[in-house]
């Protein structure tokens, strides 16, 4: 029989290295012969409940005779002063991060600033407050402190995602707002129509395939956003799993609050009327199949951030109400 293998991501490696460091058992990982990293090249074999390493691992092995107090770093925080005892442990989370995320190198510099010894564990940062006490035991007889900590700063990129039915305006409000921010930011524009022409080409209009073009768009967007520019999305998103998706991917690459969600809530018939691609004429007379708001849904968004209804919004109107709510983000 042939052995059964696993891809892991980011996540999914820091998930191995907690099994192979004892942090976590190994049910939590997805049962396989084999694991590997996103080469394909194999990371570790299973046997049952036994798990062996492939490769070296960059992690310190947990000690829990050390009697030292220990400091869990808390994600979106930055911390103020030095730790309470000089004596004290800074565990820091750092698994699942890429190795381009000037984020997280920005906030790892400023805690290791405060602290003398510093180990580095392989939980990602936004489980690390949720898991301090288990990590504190792991890694030490000693007590969890804690230490006075502010907001770390939120980078300046952005996603502005609009989302709504086809002619309902996204795409003439995304290039407005483009032209606006022009001279002022990197702007990069992620219109659908472009996008599948080149980015996702070959793709066709399934539900699989949709989702596949708006992740891609999400990724393209989050990696603008994580460097500091503005990405302006124009797809139509008709499905809420996939927007909620691409929000924490980019809130994950440029920080909370980095998206902003726009539905372009014109109504059907208004978009119908318009039809001035006459997709909807060729939907209604049956040579158009899966064609959104005709024979496959679109799930109104319950978390958009912006509601604008080009039927009685004009664009310009439209580009201020979303330029407004960028400059309060």
């Amino acid at each position: 029989m042939a052995e059964s293998v696993v891809t892991l991501h980011e996540d999914g490696l820091a998930l191995l290295d907690q099994v192979l460091l004892g942090l976590r058992a190994i049910d939590a990982l997805p049962v396989a012969d084999v694991y590997a990293d996103a080469e394909g090249t194999p990371v570790a074999n299973r046997e049952g409940d036994h798990l062996t390493a492939l490769r070296p691992s960059r992690w310190q092995r947990p000690d829990p005779a050390t009697t030292a107090p220990v400091v869990v770093a808390v994600a979106g925080q930055l911390p103020v002063g030095a730790l309470p005892t000089p004596d004290a442990i800074l565990l820091l989370p750092a698994g699942g991060v890429r190795a381009d995320d000037a984020r997280f190198t920005a906030w790892a510099q400023a805690w290791r600033a405060v602290a003398g010894t510093v180990i580095e564990v392989p939980i990602p940062p936004a489980e690390a407050v949720e898991r301090a006490t288990a990590l504190a035991a792991a890694y030490t007889s000693g007590e969890l402190l804690t230490i006075g900590t502010v907001d770390a700063p939120t980078g300046d990129g952005r996603v502005v995602l609009f989302t709504g039915l086809s002619g309902s305006g996204k795409s003439t409000i995304a290039r407005s707002l483009t032209a606006r921010l022009a001279g002022e930011r990197t702007v990069t524009l992620l219109d659908g129509d472009v996008v599948r022409t080149h980015l996702s080409k070959g793709l066709g209009f399934s539900r699989e395939d949709r989702d596949t073009n708006v992740r891609r768009i999400g990724w393209v967007a989050a990696e603008v956003a994580k460097h500091g520019g503005v990405a302006i999305c124009a797809p139509i998103a008709p499905y809420d799993e996939t927007r909620r998706w691409v929000r924490a991917l980019v809130e994950a690459a440029a920080g909370p609050g980095s998206m902003l969600l726009v539905w372009v809530s014109t109504p059907l018939e208004v978009c119908e009327g318009r039809d001035t691609k006459g997709l909807y004429a060729r939907a209604r007379a049956g040579q158009l199949t899966g064609f959104t708001g005709i024979d496959d849904p679109y799930e109104s968004p319950i978390d958009a951030d912006l509601v604008i209804d080009t039927n009685v919004v004009s664009v310009d109107d439209a580009v201020e109400q979303v330029l407004a709510r960028l400059a309060g983000a």
